[in-house]
């Protein structure tokens, strides 16, 4: 091979590469261990879509699911016998590198966070309407844990529990990632917040501001003791009943996912029945359903302000994604997972 052959098939290679990038893949549902690291093409943003540069990513329940492919009613929405997008991973932060025809908000060089389009990767595509800007006080790793966790405690306190200041407010799960969040948002909407989690987590959700902690391995929340305005049920496993004998006669819980129920259906039963319950009765139950488009720019608000503080547990690199997914599954995360790219 001459040297001009030689220099082009290198610039060939470069130019392969550049057009090209390293991805967590998976092609089937299951467990961690069937997660992979790839060179895959890199994502091309449609009109009002923004292409990022991922500095770093979050793990969350609901890429758990997906990765794992349970319940089985989410396979409709996603793919019936493999994910349709291979690349798992939602929450992102990172910087713009290119934005469609139709984008407005954002330009090419801004830090930016929200929810994209496998997000486990070295590029990443999302939405305008799914990101907002970094807070300048905000590292890349804390920034790419708050949007879906962020956004659901967020909601899940206003939208869904309308809740008020001086209302008496209990979290079951305030350890986790969107507890985590959840007890600071409601120490800051003025309320008096229970947290609930196990022993080898009180002491995180002490620092993060709760007015009194039960551990749910010796207090149980439901005794009658104390009574609650508004219950944020983020663990999932509590019956209706029981929360119900924590409510005030007037209260409202709020059912934020959950990991009991069966392989197919999930906690969804579990939702609807608590719905139709609630028109049997002055108390109030009810679900959420997270809404990805609005808020972020609130949450940046609030994070840039200082009232809202990322509490992670561990970081781990890219290549190490399955390592992580496994950690998270184990059940002993103390606030969020990020992924650094």
């Amino acid at each position: 091979m001459t040297s001009q052959e030689q220099h082009a098939a290198a610039s060939h290679g470069a130019a392969g590469t550049a057009r090209t990038m390293r991805a967590i893949v998976q092609d089937a549902y299951g467990s961690a261990d069937v997660l992979r690291m790839a060179r895959i093409p890199r994502p091309t943003p449609a009109d009002n879509d923004v292409l990022i540069r991922v500095r770093a990513a979050g793990l969350d329940r609901g890429t758990w699911h997906l990765t794992t492919g349970t319940p089985y009613l989410l396979r409709l929405a996603f793919g019936i016998r493999r994910p349709r997008n291979p690349v798992p991973g939602r929450d992102l932060a990172g910087t713009v590198v290119a934005v469609g025809a139709g984008v407005q908000r954002f330009r090419v060089g801004e830090e930016v966070f929200g929810i994209g389009q496998g997000s486990f990767a070295e590029y990443a595509v999302a939405r305008e309407d799914k990101l907002a800007r970094k807070p300048a006080n905000l590292s890349f790793e804390q920034a790419a844990v708050v949007p879906v966790s962020g956004l659901t405690a967020l909601q899940g306190l206003q939208k869904a529990g309308h809740i008020q200041q001086g209302q008496k407010v209990l979290i079951l799960g305030a350890s986790g990632g969107v507890g985590s969040y959840a007890v600071q948002l409601a120490k800051a909407f003025g309320a008096e917040v229970t947290g609930v989690c196990s022993t080898a987590k009180l002491d995180l959700v002490r620092s993060l501001g709760t007015d009194h902690v039960l551990d749910y391995t010796r207090d149980d929340f439901a005794n009658g003791t104390h009574r609650y305005d508004l219950i944020l049920d983020i663990a999932g496993n509590p019956t209706l009943s029981r929360l119900r004998r924590a409510l005030t006669p007037a209260g409202t819980a709020v059912i934020v996912g959950g990991e009991e129920g069966g392989k197919w259906t999930g906690s969804i039963d579990r939702q609807f029945r608590a719905l139709a319950l609630s028109r049997l009765t002055r108390q109030r139950l009810t679900f959420l359903v997270c809404e990805e488009a609005g808020d972020l720019d609130t949450l940046a608000g609030l994070l840039a302000a200082g009232t809202l503080t990322p509490s992670i547990d561990r970081t781990f690199p890219l290549d190490q994604v399955p390592e992580a997914m496994r950690y998270f599954d184990a059940g002993q995360t103390r606030g969020k997972i990020a992924i650094t790219v």
